[in-house]
């Protein structure tokens, strides 16, 4: 069987649009053929997880199926009035155990590799304990089942997002756009779809797989020689070179899954908006990786700071919101993965936005005395890009190859 990883060649690209075209016709028109856009995505999704990668596809389906009775278990729940902190907690635990599994298998020495890993499981994680923590708010009122499974498998955006949110899906899904919304939608998926093509498949592979490769083996050349702690030109070299190839190979995967939700009259949330240029730490989070950086914000910042003040843990707000970033940011970082350097460019994160809001009080007690021109932001916006990207060289695990796996090189 044909296995095709999403927006990975040409290929993919000419069959998608090619099979994209009767939703295309249909919405122009007004109407969603959504029985065809069900067995056109059952498709994709089986050329996916199909072949090769047909483990995945199962492991996906009884990851959907185990969801399904979490999920529509807390429903019933709630339905039927039930409203103790503690066994909406357990629902949550449920829903994240096997993402947690995937993530601390790697550091449990065993014989067999784990089978419950597939692409896009944290994805779908967030989506699912997004609907159970809207359930018990009441923000969702009912969850519909095929809604639901359309929800979750709504393959442009299955392996790594945008993380989308139910309800905002549920309004596009049920409403079909008139001619000129779903025209100006057709302007803007062309324009993130050659977009996409330019970040990903020109920018991306220029920093990634071009000058990349350059630059770690210059890194660890003269890191051999300068010993220590490996320094050298060629590391700071890398460092920016990995800075931008994250960035233009995740925003153009990300405007490829945007696109092509635009095709299909799913306005998509976009993921990044021009993050290099912020002036601070904070505001960066508000450009970089947007759907992700929302989500913890809404479910696990804001969680924590409402339960803290609710139980009275911190007497002083501004402490409580330096442990709630702390705490935010440690839980991103383990997410990444259970290694040092994922953990320390969590606290890394944390630690910056501290000191930035620090900072912040300072500027508005010493508005007169401090200056703000273009000269200043622009020193601003140069400091947040360099703090950004030795986060990024932290985040890449370069260091730990230079400075603990020699032998690796």
């Amino acid at each position: 069987m044909i296995n095709l990883q999403p927006y990975s060649n040409p290929q993919y690209f000419v069959l998608l649009l090619g099979l994209l075209l009767p939703l295309i016709i249909g919405l122009y028109f007004g109407r969603r053929f959504k029985v065809y856009e069900a067995i056109f995505s059952i498709a994709f999704l089986v050329l996916t997880f199909g072949g090769d990668k047909w483990q995945q596809g199962v492991t996906l389906l009884g990851y959907i199926i185990y969801q399904f009775l979490v999920t529509f278990g807390f429903q019933k729940y709630v339905k039927n009035g039930g409203k103790k902190t503690g066994i909406f907690s357990l629902f949550v635990i449920l829903a994240i155990i096997p993402l947690t599994m995937v993530k601390v298998a790697p550091v449990i020495p065993s014989k067999e590799p784990i089978t419950i890993v597939f692409l896009g499981i944290s994805y779908l994680t967030f989506k699912t304990v997004q609907v159970i923590m809207e359930l018990r708010d009441g923000t969702i009122k009912e969850v519909d089942p095929v809604m639901y499974a359309r929800f979750l498998l709504f393959f442009p955006v299955i392996s790594s997002g945008p993380i989308d949110r139910y309800r905002r899906f549920v309004k596009d899904y049920n409403e079909a756009p008139s001619r000129e919304e779903y025209l100006n939608n057709l302007e803007l998926a062309v324009k993130y779809l050659f977009q996409g093509f330019l970040y990903k498949f020109v920018l991306g592979w220029l920093f990634g797989s071009f000058w990349l490769p350059q630059l770690t083996q210059a890194a660890i050349i003269n890191g051999k020689i300068n010993g220590g702690l490996h320094l050298s030109w060629a590391l700071l070299g890398y460092m920016y070179c990995y800075s931008m190839y994250l960035f233009f190979d995740f925003a153009g995967y990300s405007l490829f899954a945007v696109s092509i939700s635009y095709f299909m009259g799913i306005r998509t949330p976009m993921n990044f908006n021009k993050p290099f240029s912020s002036p601070n730490i904070k505001e960066f989070w508000n450009r970089w990786h947007m759907t992700l950086s929302f989500w913890f914000r809404d479910f696990i910042f804001m969680r924590f700071t409402f339960f803290a003040m609710k139980k009275k843990l911190f007497k002083n707000r501004i402490r409580l919101s330096q442990v709630a970033y702390l705490i935010n940011f440690l839980i991103m970082g383990f997410w990444h993965g259970v290694t040092w350097y994922y953990i320390v460019y969590g606290i890394f994160h944390a630690c910056a936005i501290i000191i930035n809001d620090y900072w912040l009080r300072f500027k508005r007690k010493h508005k007169k005395q401090l200056p703000s021109n273009k000269y200043t932001k622009a020193l601003a916006i140069f400091i947040t890009f360099n703090v950004v990207c030795f986060s990024f060289l932290i985040f890449s695990g370069f260091l730990d190859t230079l400075w603990f796996h020699p032998m690796h090189h």
